[in-house]
């Protein structure tokens, strides 16, 4: 039986991990826990240790592209996302798309470089 490579095998992520993926400061991460009711990640024991689950990686994903890469402002974040979330959803898959794309493009065009 073949070992299947695709699978996660983290269910969680620290705040520092996740800070880490995004490029933000662990109190950015917080704050905007206060600001999003739907942005809870797990927290563990006494010293309530946030852990991130996929699902709240995704939400965050969402917020990051909205604040970070449009230039929103938290109030007119929260307002799109209340407003018209599957809207908001899919503007930030297909600009996630884009700039996969674009990164396949940069790499062809090296390599094409190479060749001359």
């Amino acid at each position: 039986m073949a070992l299947n490579q695709e699978k996660k095998l983290k269910l969680y992520y620290s705040i520092s991990e996740v800070a880490q993926m995004f490029g933000l400061n662990e109190s950015t991460l917080r704050y905007w826990e206060q600001e999003f009711p739907y942005l809870r990640p797990k927290t563990k024991g006494p010293s309530k240790v946030r852990q991130y689950s996929d699902k709240d990686i995704e939400q965050i994903k969402l917020i990051h592209n909205l604040v970070k890469v449009r230039g929103f402002k938290l109030a007119a974040a929260k307002k799109i996302i209340n407003s018209n979330r599957d809207g908001a959803d899919k503007t930030a898959e297909v600009l996630a798309r884009l700039a996969a794309v674009r990164d396949e493009l940069v790499a062809l065009r090296k390599q094409l470089g190479g060749l001359e």
